[in-house]
């Protein structure tokens, strides 16, 4: 049964299908055979069998059109009465009228399957085989019917059109679709990709924001008044453990992110000023100015980039927020104690370029004795078409926080 499976058809339609293939083709064949009417006999016995050849090639030829090729040799461009051109050789031959490309009622359906042949046939080797068994059975019939030069020229030309060019397009056609799932297939790895980057920088971001805000609170224990020498170790320790932990997963993520800069935007998300009470809570002074009107999608990143930088490097500072609907700053004064945090650029790199993605301008580096982040961002329907590409201005190349 198991090798009977292959025979059977997925759907009522392909049932249809090949019965109506089966209906025409018995016809045709009935059409190059002898009339049934004035000669019974012969119909029956060349017709009939000709007919039932056809119907087992039209059974197999679905899953196997190689099968069914072969069984159709027979019913092949062996005769050299018609053909799709004739030339005049009287230059070279005795002969005038030589067909070119020979043509019967059958051809059409012998090509279709040398066609299928080769779109669905990954091995070449099946095709060469059969391919020589057709020139063989070819070779044979110019033979017997006498070996003139006129008859080498249409059968040479009834098996390139008739066998050869249809295969040979059917391999180009299953070279292209390979060639375009390869490429849907590139392009989906290149999305999925693409979101374990957006995911790398998300955790990144929303991370190194909070291990940052561990090592401010881990600094104001350590400095904190009353504390016993093994607490105050203990609170160092912990100020340390936080910040290799940033950098440990800076350069984790790092790995992820290679290819992410041009990844799509996330979200909003959490609101800014619940971004700047968690900061508050954990012992940073801000001070929140929120314009009215409606706030920027990177607001939320660029605040959050802003004060992860703060607290890694200039701990204790006071820090000044400043959201508006097109423009968000984040600076912040000297530090106070010392820096929780190795700069790794990695955070300030993809927010600029999340900020060149929506046309905006980025600003980052030292401003008196403190540090500034702001961001500027186009009016909807400003956004400049030659920001999409290409290197950020020298506004944006400052050096600063990473």
């Amino acid at each position: 049964m198991k090798r009977l499976r292959p025979l059977r058809r997925e759907s009522r339609r392909q049932v249809v299908y090949d019965l109506l293939l089966w209906v025409v083709l018995g016809i045709f064949v009935a059409a190059m055979g002898p009339d049934p009417f004035q000669d019974p006999a012969g119909f029956g016995m060349v017709t009939a069998p000709r007919v039932g050849l056809a119907a087992v090639a039209v059974l197999v030829g679905r899953p196997w059109p190689l099968a069914a090729l072969v069984l159709l040799l027979p019913l092949g461009p062996w005769q050299f009465s018609e053909g799709f051109a004739t030339v005049d050789l009287s230059w070279l031959l005795p002969r005038r009228n030589v067909k070119i490309f020979p043509l019967l009622a059958t051809s059409p359906f012998i090509i279709w399957y040398a066609y299928l042949t080769g779109r669905r046939m990954a091995r070449a080797w099946p095709a060469l085989l059969a391919f020589c068994l057709i020139s063989l059975v070819g070779v044979t019939v110019v033979l017997r019917m006498g070996g003139d030069l006129a008859l080498w020229v249409s059968m040479v030309t009834a098996l390139v059109g008739t066998y050869l060019v249809p295969y040979l397009c059917g391999v180009l056609r299953r070279k292209l679709l390979q060639q375009r799932r390869q490429t849907r297939l590139s392009a989906e790895a290149q999305a999925r990709l693409r979101e374990r980057a957006r995911i790398a920088r998300d955790m990144h971001d929303s991370l190194g924001h909070d291990l940052a805000l561990i090592a401010v609170r881990a600094a104001g224990l350590e400095l904190a008044p009353g504390l016993a020498p093994a607490q105050v170790k203990a609170a160092g320790e912990l100020r340390i453990a936080a910040a290799d932990a940033t950098e440990r997963l800076r350069q984790i993520i790092g790995l992820l992110r290679e290819d992410a800069d041009a990844a799509p935007l996330s979200p909003v998300g959490e609101d800014v000023s619940e971004l700047v009470r968690r900061a508050t809570d954990s012992g940073m002074s801000i001070t929140l100015d929120l314009s009215p009107g409606p706030v920027p999608g990177l607001a939320r990143a660029v605040v959050q980039e802003g004060l992860t930088n703060a607290a890694k490097h200039a701990p204790g500072a006071a820090v000044e927020v400043s959201v508006s609907p097109l423009r968000v700053r984040v600076r912040n004064g000297p530090a106070r104690s010392r820096p929780t945090g190795r700069s790794g650029g990695l955070g300030l790199a993809g927010l600029r370029e999340r900020v060149r993605l929506a046309g905006g301008t980025l600003a980052a580096g030292p401003v008196g004795d403190g540090f500034e982040l702001t961001v500027t961002l186009p009016r909807e329907g400003e956004k400049d078409p030659h920001r999409s590409g290409g290197n950020p201005p020298p506004d944006e190349r400052r050096s600063g926080h990473g």
